[in-house]
């Protein structure tokens, strides 16, 4: 559990009382309180195995913050949202929006992707929450696409319309993992022994690192060996093993070809940004990684990709900044 400083803010409290934000992946719940536009405070980060159910983190959340009078409250999933019932992908918790909300006791509990959220946040983030890795500058009002490897890979984007950003909810994660060269592809034909179909997900996320480094040691003939993530990015980043360095190398290959498909399908000039929990742990080593390089590299369009600039999301909490806007617009339309 962590907890995170108040942002700095002199707008007054919301008339409606504090809003709840959350931010739900496949590993953590992240929870906060807006108490005035744009003023985020009282961050807690809870592990969502800690929890039979959705509606106990939420609970937990709001004793640690001391039963705040919360009447309105907005969740980003790492999952698709579609109608009342929700069903994690990556993670147990199954529940219905409205029975959440009465059990909560809430007016309102909306229910968005999670990387509707993050898409919605990419307007609003600061120079400083951005780390540019190659491309030009981004051209104005033109489509973003969004993509970010953590327990699962998220994909989003946004498209300009009516004087408004609007998000394109995706599950573009899980479409096929297509390799770039005969080493991706040995991973593939191993991958094909355990999954029928084999995601982009399944290999560009943080238990596809751990799949990628279980598929080399195999193909190379080494003794298996199950290494987790942050162990594998630490044996490639610190301690100069070969597989792990090679297996971190072909990860940021892999986000390469998905962000650079993602560009080209969403025509995306206005920039693809990078978030999710993998990323951030490599450091400065991503910039130098095999992942700009192969986002340049499609042959015939690669004058396209390579103008297109790519940027790494720095903000600790930026999911929070695109619920609270989505929220806002909700509430707004209701009055």
């Amino acid at each position: 559990m962590q907890t995170g400083a108040p942002s700095p803010s002199t707008s007054k409290a919301q008339a409606d009382g504090p809003r709840l934000l959350a931010d739900i992946g496949g590993t953590n719940a992240r929870f906060a309180l807006e108490t005035a536009p744009g003023h985020i405070e009282q961050v807690q980060v809870l592990r969502g195995a800690d929890y039979p159910e959705f509606t106990d983190a939420v609970q937990t959340y709001l004793q640690l913050a001391g039963q705040p009078p919360v009447r309105h409250a907005v969740v980003a999933i790492a999952n698709p949202v579609q109608g009342d019932q929700i069903k994690m992908t990556n993670h147990d918790w199954a529940f219905s929006i409205e029975a959440a909300r009465q059990l909560l006791g809430l007016e309102l509990l909306l229910v968005v992707n999670d990387f509707t959220a993050l898409s919605m946040a990419v307007p609003q983030l600061r120079t400083d929450e951005l780390q540019q890795i190659g491309g030009g500058a981004p051209k104005r009002d033109q489509p973003i696409g969004l993509v970010g490897a953590g327990t699962g890979l998220g994909v989003g984007g946004l498209i300009r319309g009516d004087g408004h950003w609007l998000p394109l909810a995706s599950e573009g994660g899980h479409v096929a993992f297509a390799p770039a060269n005969p080493r991706e592809a040995a991973v593939l034909a191993y991958a094909w022994q355990f999954h029928e179909h084999v995601s982009a997900e399944r290999l560009v996320s943080g238990p596809g690192l751990e799949f990628i480094h279980r598929a080399l040691l195999a193909i190379d003939g080494h003794p298996a060996a199950e290494l987790k993530a942050a162990d594998i990015v630490e044996g490639a980043l610190q301690q100069g093993d070969a597989i792990c360095r090679e297996t971190v190398d072909l990860f940021c290959s892999m986000l390469g070809t998905v962000a650079a498909d993602l560009a080209l399908t969403l025509g995306a000039l206005g920039g693809i940004y990078i978030g999710g929990g993998v990323v951030p742990h490599l450091g400065d080593y991503f910039a130098r990684s095999p992942f700009r390089a192969r986002f340049e590299n499609k042959g015939r369009m690669s004058v396209l990709t390579q103008a297109i600039p790519t940027y790494v999301i720095t903000a600790e909490y930026p999911a929070f900044t695109g619920v609270s806007a989505i929220l806002a617009d909700r509430l707004d339309a209701r009055r």
